[in-house]
């Protein structure tokens, strides 16, 4: 019995892209990289994005941009940018 193949990130990423691109079918992509056509399909799926961790970040930054903002008005006086 053989072990499963491990594949490189950049190796997923590269077929993934080429699937994206639509140029060849997933057959065609699968015989070319040596993958299964399965792979290549669950390598191209994105992530989902979560809108509420999204808005938590956003407000996030927007926080720290005002703090970086006020100490750096309040630094200039002493020389230290």
């Amino acid at each position: 019995m053989s072990k499963r193949k491990q594949h490189a990130p950049e190796f997923k990423a590269k077929v993934a892209l080429e699937a994206l691109k639509g140029a060849q079918t997933v057959a065609e992509l699968a015989s070319r990289f040596g993958v299964h056509p399965t792979m290549s399909h669950s390598w191209k799926k994105a992530p989902e994005i979560d809108e509420e961790q999204v808005k938590e970040l956003h407000a996030q930054i927007g926080e720290l941009a005002v703090a970086n903002d006020f100490l750096a008005r309040k630094l200039k006086p002493w020389g230290v940018t």
